[in-house]
């Protein structure tokens, strides 16, 4: 199931709009399902500049290795320090408590850039 709320990039992050130029940012269901089971997720630092496009985080899992790119630019706000202690939660729960870290955004027009539901649903399956 992809949640209709929420965009998507073509590498497989979603972004969910909290208001005030701020996104929340994880992996889809799709992204975990591939890797397997995550053991650890390299979190970036807060006020880090994410630049869309280009890696941010780094999440191991038991068969690979996966970069994480920033679905747009901004500062990093905030991030899921429960992934420290459970990387899991990405397989459990990642469109929830599996959410990876937040950015402000400096360019909202690159919001218009990401993919709805249904064109990620065609590029996923």
């Amino acid at each position: 199931m992809i949640p209709a709320e929420l965009k998507y990039t073509e590498t497989h992050e979603w972004a969910m709009e909290k208001g005030n130029n701020i996104i929340r940012v994880g992996v889809t269901d799709h992204a975990q399902a591939e890797l397997g089971d995550i053991v650890y997720v390299n979190l970036p630092e807060i006020g880090a500049e994410a630049q869309k496009g280009e890696e941010i985080v780094e999440v191991e899992s038991v068969k690979a290795v996966a970069q994480i790119v920033a679905p747009v630019s901004g500062k990093v706000i905030a991030v899921n320090e429960a992934l420290e202690d459970d990387p899991a939660l990405l397989n459990s729960d990642c469109y929830g408590e599996g959410w990876i870290f937040e950015v402000e955004v400096s360019d909202p027009s690159e919001l218009n850039d990401l993919l709805d539901a249904k064109k990620y649903g065609e590029i996923a399956e």
